[in-house]
């Protein structure tokens, strides 16, 4: 009988003039939300490109000096010469560290587009490079970009209500639901099968068009762990249309109108994807708000100059701590100014440590509640579920400032102890300069914060389709 109701239902909804158009503007926002992340991904490649060939551009001419100088070539001025350690590192010899787009950034940008990708790497304070220098408009990036993620977590729910809205109450209102129970047909198992019916197609049409165009821009399943991710994908799709469904059966049980049942669920939709998302972001930053940055900025200013005015002391302090550095004749050298500046960018790095430490204190703080009150509303948990798939979330960010962290270290002990030691750079130093290389988070590791979302979706959705199913014994069946 289930299975007679579902054919019959796929019928009715071929038959509607309504549906076909909602299933048209679907796959319209799909197609330009896939065009958009795809753009997006490409922006990434080529900007990453770039810079690649930037770097190895500036490191061949760098060689290309170095052996011409030491072949008693034209001598490059002191601040440009590729046989200081002080040049190569903080100017002519820098390298990037790169992060490419995630393994399904194309289906959804979310905020990606805030964080920056690369650095360019020096020996200098983290702020001197940390902080991007490309131009954009602000008010694209407050907007955002229209993404497949936008079209699951905002208009999926839409159409799932547009088809569901009126269930049961459209056919009491026309007066053949007591003539459809008068079969051998309970009115749970109607109520079943026309859900099924609708998500059956709702779901499939959602799925395939998102995971065809995720491969039409360039989503790669025979990469490790791809294969795995989309899967979880379709899992949290469906799982977050599952929620509707069961909202919207739970609302037409309780027997009113279709006008009512409508007005509900769209109130529902207002409040538990776009209010709720809006509050939980004030609750968020008045409990744990951001230092401001002007005290930062303040921070490294007052800590720059109390550190160039004291330089020579700074100096001195160094190599009092680091005996094994200091140079074995103190006599001027055009060196000097380099090794001074290092001492300097030594002191402010120590100095701002504490004020940079409590930035990141409070933002994963903000991301710890962020975690634990996404289950409030369903937009945020699959949003956070899907950002995670995709490899657009802030946990991947945070990842790959923290192998920065890790690099800038590298690149500091690899050239400090030659700058204060006040060493040429020989050829094979050219081939010793530390080297980033990204390190995509492990399935593994977005695992189970994917499952907890599912979790946190599912649930909702089936006490809501029980208790739905359970109110249908006080339904009116004519009025």
């Amino acid at each position: 009988m289930l299975s007679r109701i579902m054919r019959h239902d796929w019928r009715c909804l071929a038959a509607d003039r309504t549906a076909w158009p909602l299933v048209a503007l679907l796959g319209a926002f799909v197609a330009y939300g896939v065009y958009n992340g795809s753009a997006w991904v490409r922006f990434q490649r080529e900007t990453l490109a770039a810079a690649s060939q930037d770097e190895e551009q500036r490191l061949a001419d760098l060689r290309r000096d170095a052996a011409r100088a030491d072949a008693g070539g034209e001598t490059p001025v002191s601040f440009l010469d590729p046989r200081t350690p002080g040049v190569v590192a903080g100017s002519r010899g820098q390298r990037y560290a790169m992060a490419p787009p995630g393994p399904l950034a194309a289906m959804v940008v979310g905020q990606a587009d805030l964080y920056p990708f690369y650095f360019k790497m020096t020996n200098r304070t983290k702020q001197t490079f940390i902080t991007g220098d490309e131009i954009e408009n602000p008010t694209n990036l407050l907007t955002g970009r229209f993404d497949l993620g936008f079209v699951v977590v905002y208009l999926f729910p839409l159409l799932i209500l547009g088809l569901s809205y009126n269930l049961l109450s459209a056919e009491r209102e026309q007066g053949t639901l007591a003539m459809t129970l008068s079969q051998p047909v309970g009115l749970s198992t109607l109520v079943l099968g026309k859900v099924l019916a609708r998500a059956a197609v709702v779901m499939a049409l959602a799925i395939g068009l998102s995971v065809a165009g995720g491969l039409l821009a360039g989503v790669d399943v025979r990469q490790e762990g791809v294969l795995a991710r989309v899967g979880l994908w379709i899992g949290t799709v469906v799982a977050y249309g599952a929620f509707w469904f069961g909202l919207a059966l739970a609302v037409n049980a309780l027997g009113r109108r279709s006008a009512t049942n409508a007005v509900v669920l769209v109130a529902c939709w207002m409040a538990l994807v776009v209010v709720a998302p809006a509050l939980l972001n004030v609750v968020v930053t008045t409990l744990h708000p951001v230092p401001s940055r002007v005290e930062l900025v303040q921070a490294i200013r007052d800590a720059s100059a109390d550190a160039s005015a004291q330089g020579s002391v700074l100096l001195a302090r160094y190599y009092e701590d680091h005996p094994e550095l200091a140079p074995a004749s103190s006599a001027p050298v055009p060196a000097d100014f380099l090794v001074k500046l290092q001492a300097v960018q030594t002191s402010v790095d120590r100095t701002i440590e504490p004020v940079m430490a409590r930035y990141d204190e409070q933002l994963a703080r903000q991301q710890t509640l962020v975690d634990r009150l996404r289950f409030l509303t369903p937009a945020v948990a699959a949003q956070e579920a899907l950002n995670d798939l995709s490899g657009t979330s802030l946990a991947r960010h945070q990842d790959f400032l923290g192998q920065v962290d890790e690099y800038h270290r590298a690149w500091q002990e690899f050239f400090i102890p030659r700058i204060m030691r006040r060493e040429r750079f020989a050829p094979e130093d050219f081939e010793a300069i530390p080297v980033f290389h990204f390190r995509e988070q492990p399935l593994s590791a977005i695992a189970p914060r994917v499952a907890a979302a599912l979790a946190g979706l599912t649930l909702p959705a089936a006490i809501l389709a029980l208790g739905g199913l359970a109110s249908l014994r006080r339904y009116p069946i004519t009025g």
